[in-house]
């Protein structure tokens, strides 16, 4: 009867969103009076989730499953969670795990609820609070089926250390048809990914052109951070589409997002509206990003982002 959580993994390293969401079970488990069971997938070290309060660990090492696949990831947890009798399966709200929870909702005949930003408020009945229409509201949902599925909002829940000791079991689920087979990835393995970033430097077309993104790229290196960019920069062919943020784009919930030449137009502000702390910087007062922003800069990007950049050096040189 324990929690069930899903526990992500990238090139065999846990990602961030692990340890979110094996401390949002933790949380769910507690209230419910039961333990926590982590499930990895090709995870080459699983020994960090005994520190966010997991229990046990089932460890899946599968050649088939080495890239993502939605419907072999969500069979792996679909016999995962009968396995260990799981009434409630967290998961992030990563993409992939978007992908896949649909899909083993059905196998589970579950009710599933995502961008969920808290523990439940209640558990008789199974009550969250998630995020809508497009993080602008938020809605209180009860979830009645026998099994439940929460898709836990990044950022929103935190991490919180619950140290004990989890036990490791190999698990072998058998594998059918995966459908779609992919032959080959090519990633960039020298940036921080916006998905995982917990800041994210954006730049709009007020860079004037793609010469011009070096100083963006030198702020999110100073400060460790994902670059991105608005619709119209990667329309233009200035930056690739998968640094595209916003509503028709990836969602970014970072800790902190720096827009810099970016008016702010709503389906932009629609996919960055869960980060944290918004900075604009801006020569045009009157942009629509001021009015969602918590800090503004009114100025010319090519002379204030140069002079942030030295400050920012001089102080981690301090350090």
């Amino acid at each position: 009867m324990s929690v069930l959580v899903y526990t992500e993994s990238e090139q065999g390293k846990l990602k961030k969103t692990a340890f979110e969401v094996a401390s949002y079970a933790k949380a769910v488990a507690e209230q419910l009076g039961t333990t926590v069971t982590a499930i990895t997938i090709n995870a080459d070290d699983t020994s960090p989730l005994s520190n966010y309060g997991v229990d046990k660990v089932l460890t899946v090492t599968s050649s088939e499953l080495s890239t993502f696949n939605a419907k072999g990831f969500a069979e792996v947890l679909h016999q995962a969670a009968e396995k260990e009798e799981s009434k409630v399966v967290v998961l992030s709200s990563s993409a992939n795990s978007k992908y896949l929870a649909p899909l083993l909702a059905v196998y589970l005949n579950a009710g599933y609820a995502s961008n969920v930003i808290a523990a439940p408020s209640s558990t008789s009945p199974f009550t969250v609070k998630r995020s809508a229409f497009t993080n602008k509201a938020f809605e209180e949902i009860s979830i009645n089926t026998d099994v439940k599925i929460i898709g836990v909002s990044n950022n929103a829940f935190g991490l919180i250390e619950n140290s004990g000791a989890a036990s490791e079991e190999t698990f072998s689920p058998s594998i059918t048809d995966l459908g779609i087979k992919v032959e080959s990835v090519d990633k960039a393995s020298d940036k921080v990914s916006i998905a995982d970033a917990e800041i994210v430097v954006s730049g709009g077309r007020g860079l004037k052109g793609p010469e011009n993104w070096g100083m963006i790229e030198e702020l999110a290196e100073v400060l460790g951070a994902a670059t991105a960019c608005s619709k119209p920069v990667s329309d233009l062919g200035w930056r690739p589409h998968a640094e595209h943020v916003g509503q028709t784009g990836k969602p970014v919930a970072s800790n902190l997002y720096i827009a810099i030449g970016i008016s702010g137009a709503i389906q932009h502000l629609a996919g960055i509206n869960a980060s944290k702390v918004k900075v604009v910087i801006n020569t045009d007062p009157e942009a629509p990003f001021f009015k969602a922003a918590d800090y503004g800069v009114v100025g010319d990007a090519f002379q204030v982002v140069p002079e942030l950049i030295e400050k920012l050096k001089s102080f981690k040189a301090q350090q």
